[in-house]
């Protein structure tokens, strides 16, 4: 996900979003802790759209 794709969302959506990449988070660290994630960059790269996520939502907001 790049940041070009979010910035054009409205405020709900990227709200939306940010709630989803968390449980996405929180499901990607139960895996990782019982073994059962093969690929453990994918917390990484969750961590940096949820990043990507809040900038557009900040942005949003100071506009």
């Amino acid at each position: 996900m790049k940041y070009t794709e979010i910035q054009d969302k409205s405020l709900q959506e990227l709200e939306g979003m940010l709630k989803e990449k968390k449980m996405e988070l929180f499901e990607l660290k139960l895996k990782l802790r019982t073994m059962q994630l093969s690929n453990p960059n994918e917390i990484r790269a969750c961590r940096k759209d949820i990043a990507r996520i809040k900038t557009a939502i900040s942005a949003q907001k100071n506009a």
